[in-house]
């Protein structure tokens, strides 16, 4: 499979060097040296570099929750897993809402976020005045007031209102901006990328994985989902759907596998290669099978609830969870000795399986070639689920219904026996469904817990888990970004 990657490493000084990746080995350049914001960038090379130096903070572990996917941990569909130990103190307490201010994880992840959102910063403020292909620099431009416009979106649903940086000579004391305030600059940086992005189809397919129209339209539907507002999110689903540009992967495990990198379903995706290097991704790594193959760290383990939960026959089960014993690519998973087959809880109850994440999975039986899954952060599917979510919300459950049923009938993958379309059009059963279906459809995809919170489900789901309402929500403010700031970036409320 042919990949395309953007690797840029940019040290808070600008140090800066870059790789390409074409269809069979990387183009390297020389180390551009020390660099200063007054010196760089200054020439179309150095807009290039920058920009690129942005979209390398998606391929920093960092980028990805603080290294683990806490999202989806928190939620009723995974827990911890990897061994027992591992971790045990840290990222454990997540699987029952026990951590604290101090996690190493959330300062790693905060922290990663601003660099990224610098690095915009570095293009949208210095590019404009370089004297270069007026198109090209408007698209670079775009693509960094997409990926801030991201980065933001991270920031606000895992923290609320944050501290909103939008320059690079920013007020010494920081301190937080509103939830509010978050979402209109997030929302500002969208339309603006939206006027100069091109649509996938423009992109050569050695530039695979750069924001396009495309993607800023769905991720502004999510935005807009999450603040309620269901009439534009309607409004940026259905342009998505319209432009006719995308289609849902004939098979459900294409849609995250190799067979559907850059792909008809693929909206906006972080490429990898299976090296253990910058230009591979750890994010496929920690999730990946534990033991024989040797694949990984193995966390993020697929709950009995989530099992449970799908409809009978349901392909997408085995789609999403691998099980000890499963035959993958002429591997036969056998998982981690150290890690018990079943842990019961205190009642006898089944509390987890060794089990592990389907999505992530990438052929080969070595830790490298796991880091060569390529993340799909907004793919078709989702906004299939997103469109009919907001015309339902908007009193029009007959269309809601159409993208609803396109989503199962590609989930049956021919099989009419079984995931029947759904027909109820009361506007809170409707909801209901369409929620679980997101769960079948996205799981461990980083989904379920903010669908959960945006819906104000969380307290009723994952109350029996230990989340408290009015605390939960939001993520505790990393307490050294708290330090830094001499207390002039407050804390999140109950906390």
């Amino acid at each position: 499979m042919k990949k395309t990657i953007y690797i840029l490493a940019v040290a808070s000084t600008l140090m800066m060097s870059l790789a390409f990746s074409g269809c069979e080995k990387f183009l390297e350049k020389d180390p551009q040296g020390s660099l200063t914001q007054t010196s760089f960038p200054t020439t179309p090379d150095d807009a290039l570099l920058a920009v690129n130096g942005v979209y390398a903070t998606l391929r920093d572990i960092g980028y990805h929750s603080g290294v683990y996917p806490l999202c989806d941990i928190m939620s009723d569909d995974a827990r911890k897993g990897s061994n027992p130990d591992d971790q045990a103190s840290t990222i454990g307490p997540y699987d029952n809402f026990g951590f604290t201010t101090t996690g190493s994880e959330l300062a790693f992840w905060w922290a990663t976020l601003y660099q990224g959102i610098k690095r915009a910063n570095v293009v949208i403020e210095k590019v404009p005045a370089i004297v270069m292909d007026e198109t090209l620099r408007n698209r670079y431009v775009a693509e960094a007031k997409f990926l801030r416009g991201l980065f933001y979106f991270d920031l606000v649903r895992a923290w609320g209102g944050v501290p909103l940086i939008t320059t690079l000579d920013p007020p010494m004391t920081l301190t937080r901006a509103s939830k509010e305030a978050v979402y209109q600059q997030i929302e500002t940086d969208l339309l603006d990328a939206l006027k100069d992005l091109t649509e996938k189809t423009e992109i050569p397919a050695l530039q695979q994985g750069r924001a396009t129209k495309g993607a800023a339209r769905a991720l502004l539907a999510k935005v807009y989902l999450f603040e309620h507002d269901y009439v534009n999110a309607e409004k940026y689903a259905m342009e998505v759907i319209n432009s006719g540009l995308y289609r849902l992967e004939p098979v459900f495990t294409d849609a995250n596998g190799v067979n559907g990198e850059y792909g008809v379903e693929s909206v906006f995706e972080v490429g990898s290669v299976g090296q253990e290097s910058d230009q591979g991704c750890q994010y496929g790594n920690v999730q990946g099978v534990r033991g024989t193959p040797n694949r990984g760290w193995g966390f993020n383990r697929p709950t009995p609830d989530l099992r449970n939960s799908f409809e009978e026959g349901d392909p997408r089960l085995k789609g999403t969870i691998i099980d000890l014993g499963d035959i993958i690519d002429g591997d036969t998973i056998q998982g981690d000795g150290p890690t018990p087959d079943i842990t019961l809880d205190e009642h006898g109850n089944v509390l987890e399986t060794e089990c592990y994440n389907r999505k992530v999975w990438t052929p080969g039986t070595n830790v490298p070639t796991q880091f060569g899954h390529n993340r799909r952060i907004l793919r078709y599917a989702d906004v299939l689920l997103m469109a009919a979510e907001a015309l339902n919300q908007n009193d029009k459950p007959d269309q809601a219904l159409i993208y609803l049923n396109k989503v199962r009938e590609r989930a049956r993958e021919g099989n009419n026996a079984i995931l029947p379309d759904i027909t109820v059009t009361d506007k809170d059963a409707l909801q209901e469904i369409i929620l679980n279906e997101r769960r079948h459809e996205l799981a461990l995809e980083g989904h379920r817990f903010w669908d959960l919170v945006r819906t104000g489900k969380a307290a009723e789901v994952l109350g029996p888990l230990g989340f408290v309402a009015g605390k939960h929500e939001l993520f505790p403010i990393p307490q050294t970004e708290r330090d830094i700031s001499q207390g002039a970036i407050t804390q999140n409320p109950n906390w």
